[in-house]
């Protein structure tokens, strides 16, 4: 491109920044979470004359790529973010690694100092590039203005092929003010090093399909490669196709119907004890999508320790990372699992898993302790039953923060299909769930969103309270008000004798108060029977609402293994 002579439609000259918003609209990008400072002003300018690109103001970093987050993980496109540099950009650290832990595709634009300033230790400068390296899926340090539009093209390519994850561009401030020869954005890409694999190897989905044939105790594994890749009805197929039983990860949530006779449920530290001990029983692991993290395997040496293992993923660097495997297969989910089963109704293969599954179904009866219900204390499942009934003909889309909530939300919620959990997984970030609800909100604005938290999680972001005015949100959250961070408690009750450091809360703040100076309607509840009529009132508030569950500190989370243990050492689980 040249860099001299440009006039953008408006008569003003096309600059650096005025190349990037443009770019931005002709990615389709409608909705930029960010917040500004003086080395995006050229960009915020710029975004104040589009017509296409709306600027969501959060009240914190951290929250703008939650947000962005959120929004991707419920439309499967590139969410995007603008933040400032120096602790601007460094407050988004949190929230990228949450999003390269769980694989969303997000474009972070961060200000930087002028290039002649870079490593001067300048005012606001911070080297954000090289702080996110180790969780990013690539990153841009832009030198020149002719490289935006180039840039911001492979960026979001990146962002959203392949495997999907983060990518940062940061932009020095005389770069986006810098004159530009705009003349027009890429139609297509090619970057000839990033080349991912989409078709399985045909040689392998054939090892793969002789595994299956000889299995008598299969188990398919579904990982969030399911959902990012849009794959359910191929693991369905696959799934009743030989009438192989299926575990989730928590990523995978929603990949498979609820109530389906092959469903395990959720596999792992607080899975369902049907799913680990099929898992533990099996003779082959059909694993898709999934990275074998040591909170879905349990101990690793000792997981599936009769099974051979098939793993399918599309990056192959993930393959054998964790677990032995015997058939490699680097692929789209939906490819792969397409030509898997292809090649299954070519053998001729049929199910032979009916002793299998009658097995399996023999541990359907293992159900996990919880706590008895009472008049007087609210327990988690009131809560629960009360949402599932309310929103049973409503189009919802529920995210939570990181806690005992998340778990409890994980057992008792209702499975409403792919892109209606949105949770953190990997990172486990706590302040995710209510900023990434925002996400969620904009992206379907008629949906009804519920955020999920407890009263620690809720506070790491509760600011974005704002926010939701301000945009005009009706977004609803449910605070699990225990008095306690109750994961971290409970860790202290069973392996450290019950002695409590730094986990109790005061019950402050008053929520249902600090909704109302919000400008939000406020609701609490504290007895159970009056649970169902505060979930209804909370869910057809006008605007947006937030209802303060008071409930007893004592709530546990079971089942639960502890670090190191196989699959099959479930905790609080009656005859384990």
């Amino acid at each position: 491109m040249a860099q001299t002579g440009s006039i953008a439609s408006d008569g003003r000259p096309m600059t650096g920044a005025r190349a990037l918003v443009a770019s931005l609209e002709a990615e389709g990008v409608e909705h930029i979470f960010g917040y500004p400072g003086g080395t995006v002003l050229d960009i915020y300018d710029a975004l104040h004359d589009s017509e296409k690109v709306k600027h969501v103001l959060v009240r914190h970093e951290q929250a703008a790529v939650h947000a962005a987050d959120g929004y991707a993980r419920v439309t499967g496109r590139p969410g995007v973010a603008l933040v400032t540099s120096g602790p601007g950009a460094t407050n988004t650290v949190s929230a990228v690694t949450n999003a390269y832990m769980d694989s969303i595709p997000v474009v972070v634009i961060a200000g930087q100092v002028s290039t002649t300033a870079i490593g001067t230790d300048a005012f606001q400068e911070a080297d954000y590039l090289g702080i996110t390296l180790p969780v990013v899926k690539h990153s841009y340090l832009i030198k020149s203005a002719d490289d935006i539009v180039p840039s911001v093209r492979e960026a979001f390519h990146i962002a959203s092929t392949g495997r999907p994850g983060p990518v940062v561009i940061c932009i020095p401030s005389n770069v986006a003010a810098a004159p530009v020869a705009f003349e027009g954005y890429p139609a297509s890409v090619s970057i000839p090093s990033y080349r991912p694999t989409y078709k399985g190897n045909a040689r392998q989905v054939k090892q793969a399909v002789a595994l299956i044939a000889e299995a008598e105790r299969p188990v398919i594994i579904a990982g969030g490669g399911i959902i990012s890749s849009r794959a359910e009805a191929d693991l369905r197929a696959l799934a009743e196709e030989l009438q192989i039983p299926v575990a989730e990860t928590l990523m995978a949530r929603g990949s498979f119907p609820e109530g389906h006779r092959l469903r395990l449920g959720q596999m792992g530290m607080h899975g369902a004890p049907v799913a680990n001990l099929a898992i533990v029983g099996c003779d082959l692991v059909i694993a898709v999508g999934t990275r074998f993290a040591n909170r879905s395997t349990g101990t690793k040496t000792r997981f599936a320790p009769d099974a051979k293992v098939i793993h399918i993923d599309i990056d192959p660097a993930e393959i054998g990372k964790n677990i032995r495997v015997d058939v490699p297969i680097v692929g789209d989910a939906h490819e792969v699992l397409s030509a898997l089963v292809g090649q299954v109704r070519k053998a001729g293969l049929v199910p032979r898993t009916e002793g299998w599954l009658e097995q399996v179904d023999g541990w359907r009866s293992f159900e996990a302790d919880e706590p008895a219900r009472n008049p007087e204390a609210i327990v988690s499942r009131d809560v629960f039953d009360a949402l599932n009934e309310l929103t049973a003909e409503r189009d919802v889309v529920f995210t939570t923060e990181v806690g005992s909530h998340q778990m409890w939300a994980a057992r008792y919620l209702a499975n409403r299909g792919p892109r209606t959990f949105i949770t953190s997984g990997g990172a486990g970030t706590m302040g995710f769930g209510f900023p990434a609800a925002i996400g969620v909100q904009l992206a379907q604005p008629d949906a009804l969103v519920v955020c999920l938290a407890g009263d620690g999680s809720i506070q790491m972001n509760i600011q974005e309270m704002a926010t939701v005015v301000e945009q005009g949100l009706p977004v609803k959250v449910v605070v699990f008000n225990n008095g306690s961070l109750g994961m971290v408690r409970q860790l202290q009750d069973v392996f450290y004798g019950g002695r409590h450091t730094a986990v109790d809360l005061p019950r402050i703040p008053d929520f249902a108060k600090l909704a109302d100076a919000y400008g939000w309607q406020g609701f609490t509840v504290a007895r159970p029977a009056d649970v169902p009529d505060a979930v209804k009132a909370l869910l057809e508030a006008d605007g947006p609402a937030l209802l303060d569950v008071q409930m007893p500190d004592a709530e546990d989370v079971w089942p639960m293994l502890a670090i190191g243990d196989p699959l099959d050492k479930m905790m609080g689980v009656e005859g384990l």
